[in-house]
């Protein structure tokens, strides 16, 4: 009966059978069940990985099962994180899509294809970079991953910057919320919005990506190494859809600013993200990557998260994440 809950016919069997005769152990358990008594320690294992049993309080070395009712509520809230995981994973594809674009530009570099440029190499990408910054006549959206910029960086950039607010070119930029962690990153954007630059944040990017008056995106071929190589993508369709992935992310995107919004949950937007990435599977140094933090910074967070819940582990920490509210309980 509990099979769409996790758990097999025989360790049902002798979970009810630990309701009834709570005094059996492993020998009398597998007498009364007509199983092995290894049979019998691998279904005890299954249920105290499912909460299902737990250590006697008043009879030292011996297993209790706890009863129907918190054992049914633990069992549903697991098939309710396992929903909540699924739920994230579809709603990750948005992300993902411009990742496959970039995935399906990764072409050798003689190949040639309609709407689509192969660049290699960083000394090719900064030159079209160059190149169609000089071209933009109305507006350039960009997605910046990576966290904060270096203090020679952005002085590199702001001559760029200036020539193109002087020209009257909207520029939008989204960075990752770790920015604002960084001292010369925060000050440049507060000089780039007193020419009119607009900033936003969000605590995760798809990938990076700049679009040039709607027409001309650019995208790197890699995620892992950005400098290796990119494409230039100019199809009406693909660059409908690319403009669309930047508004659904600027609208959700937040102004760079001192404090930091939480939800209904109490969660900032990062913990928040965090709480869904751990969701996925996730490692720490998989979601340091993702929010551009360090990977210390990363396990701090979600040591932090499971702290609050009380949990032990990530399992019991996606179950107890789904009762609190912090995702969704199901599809």
């Amino acid at each position: 009966m509990l099979t769409a809950l996790g758990l097999d016919a025989v360790s049902e069997s002798v979970y009810r059978s630990m309701l009834a005769h709570p005094g059996d152990g492993v020998r009398a358990l597998a007498e009364r069940l007509g199983r092995s008594e290894e049979e019998v320690r691998r279904c005890l294992d299954l249920l105290s990985e499912l909460a299902l049993i737990r250590p006697s309080y008043e009879r030292e070395g011996e297993l209790r099962a706890v009863s129907p009712q918190v054992g049914m509520e633990l069992l549903m809230a697991r098939q309710q994180a396992d929903l909540a995981a699924q739920q994230l994973r579809i709603e990750a594809s948005r992300a993902a899509a411009a990742q496959l674009i970039a995935e399906y530009a990764d072409l050798r570099p003689a190949a040639s294809h309609a709407g689509v440029e192969q660049l290699v190499g960083l000394d090719q990408i900064r030159d079209r970079i160059a190149s169609l910054a000089r071209g933009l006549t109305a507006e350039i959206m960009t997605f910046a991953p990576g966290g904060g910029h270096s203090p020679e960086s952005i002085e590199a950039s702001r001559p760029h910057d200036r020539d193109l607010l002087d020209r009257g070119v909207r520029m939008r930029t989204v960075y990752l919320d770790s920015v604002r962690n960084s001292q010369p990153t925060v000050a440049y954007v507060g000089w780039l919005a007193e020419l009119g630059g607009e900033v936003r944040t969000v605590p995760e990017l798809p990938t990076r990506m700049i679009i040039f008056d709607r027409a001309t995106a650019l995208i790197p071929v890699s995620g892992e190494d950005t400098r290796a190589g990119a494409v230039v993508l100019t199809g009406h369709g693909t660059l409908v859809a690319l403009c669309a992935l930047f508004e659904h992310v600027w609208g959700q995107a937040r102004e760079l600013g001192p404090s930091a919004v939480r939800d209904e949950g109490g969660l900032s937007a990062q913990e928040a993200t965090v709480v869904r990435l751990l969701a996925q599977g996730l490692t720490d140094e998989a979601i340091a990557k993702r929010l551009g933090v360090s990977s210390r910074t990363a396990r701090r967070v979600a040591t932090d998260l499971m702290e609050r819940l009380g949990a032990r582990s990530r399992f019991e920490f996606g179950m107890r994440a789904v009762q609190n509210g912090w995702l969704p309980q199901q599809l």
